[in-house]
């Protein structure tokens, strides 16, 4: 019974995260060697089930960068195709992460050509492009510090200092290779660039409507509750600044009291559920 539940939830969760018609990656060899490489500590962050509470926090946090949201909202169909949009961002992180060279390279090759078509402008006439390396940095510094702040809160087994500063190093590899440039390679500089980013940073109707969406997504009823124990922790790990931009305040103990023992039950759970989460 206990391999069956075990099997159900793997399999469930595999389809919400990467989809139906995924096929497995491509396995680096050493005469094709994946974009991060073996020994990285991205690898160890990336195949945890700590990675759903981030994920959510990064996108929580984006929200508040009117350009990036501005974008957001007039090119993604997020909101009708949510497990679409869900899919497609598993499969590019796997692939980069855990692919072969050529394939983590075919997987830059799609995004960028799709942000290269993302062009607008905002409303008070400034144009905007997707594959700005600014807006890119933007979304590369919270993804990153919102992977690393939830791997170290909730991981299995969180990195020690040196290994935090090689995270931000490799995963600058991605980065730079969709076009970003100067992006932080340790945490001292995660967090200067976060700090710059700050001055940008606002809440906008995009920003209300994408969070209010966040709050309570399009998705399949049974998951919900599960989602909302992954949106409250997600919510709580954000600097304070960010929350109360976003009016996303936590309440003194029910973090430590409520949140926490929730959120470390879902991802021990997953843990123990087996590899779907890590989109293998």
């Amino acid at each position: 019974m206990a391999e069956f539940l075990r099997r159900r939830i793997a399999s469930q969760v595999n389809t919400l995260v990467v989809g139906d018609d995924h096929r497995p990656f491509t396995e680096p060899t050493p005469d094709d060697p994946g974009m991060i490489p073996a020994d990285s500590p991205v690898r160890h962050v990336h195949q945890d089930a700590s990675m759903f509470i981030g994920g959510v926090r990064a996108l929580l946090f984006q929200t508040l960068h009117p350009p990036t949201m501005f974008a957001v909202s007039e090119h993604s169909n997020y909101e009708a195709d949510p497990l679409g949009r869900l899919n497609r961002t598993a499969q590019f992180l796997g692939a980069t992460v855990f692919g072969s060279g050529t394939e983590g390279k075919r997987a830059v090759d799609i995004v960028k050509s799709i942000h290269a078509r993302v062009t607008g402008q905002l409303p008070d006439g400034t144009l905007y492009r997707a594959d700005d390396p600014h807006l890119l940095g933007w979304v590369h510094v919270t993804e990153v510090d919102s992977f690393l702040a939830a791997h170290q809160k909730y991981g299995r087994a969180p990195l020690d200092d040196e290994q935090a500063d090689r995270y931000v190093a490799d995963m600058a590899i991605v980065g730079h290779a969709l076009g970003a440039e100067d992006l932080p390679t340790n945490r001292a500089e995660l967090a200067a660039a976060l700090d710059m980013y700050r001055e940008e940073c606002k809440p906008t109707q995009e920003c209300r409507d994408t969070t209010r969406w966040l709050f309570a997504p399009n998705l399949p009823i049974t998951v919900l509750p599960f989602y909302g124990i992954i949106f409250a922790a997600s919510a709580s790990m954000l600097p304070g600044w960010a929350r109360s931009m976003l009016l996303l305040p936590v309440a003194p103990g029910v973090d430590p009291l409520v949140i926490r023992p929730a959120a470390e039950v879902i991802t021990r759970a997953l843990r123990w559920a087996g590899p779907g989460y890590r989109s293998a």
